[in-house]
């Protein structure tokens, strides 16, 4: 075998090799979770994230309980970011919101907050980012 098409097999082989090692990390690789309890039976979620340099953040409310209906706050380092209401929804009966804030220089402060007006329920979750 010459020396041009042992470097061409070389090559060959070690292609794949390279194409698979340039693949980026895994998203997620630096999320964090923190769940809790409500005031009454349901419990809470909230999941941060880095995403393209922004922060993804995901609040979850479940009640075990279909149809419904809550109002919800998201907070970041102190700023209302967005506000809304949403129903609980079959099979789990839960609902989540997510946004994407700015990720700012040190630690972010995030708080999900969402309440219940028929059982006056309160779910708030916080956690430093």
């Amino acid at each position: 075998m010459t020396r041009t098409r042992i470097a061409a097999a070389a090559l060959a082989a070690a292609l794949p090799l390279a194409l698979v090692s340039t693949v980026p990390a895994h998203a997620g690789d630096d999320e964090q979770i923190k769940r809790g309890s409500c005031s009454a039976n349901a419990d809470w979620k909230l999941k941060v994230k880095t995403d393209n340099g922004r922060l993804e953040v995901e609040g979850e409310v479940d009640s075990n309980v279909n149809g419904q209906t809550w109002r919800w706050s998201l907070r970041h380092d102190g700023r209302l970011v967005d506000r809304g209401r949403k129903q609980t929804q079959a099979p789990s009966g839960s609902f989540d919101v997510t946004r994407r804030v700015d990720n700012h220089s040190g630690s972010d402060k995030i708080r999900f907050r969402a309440v219940n007006p028929d059982t006056d329920e309160v779910c708030v979750g916080r956690m430093s980012y």
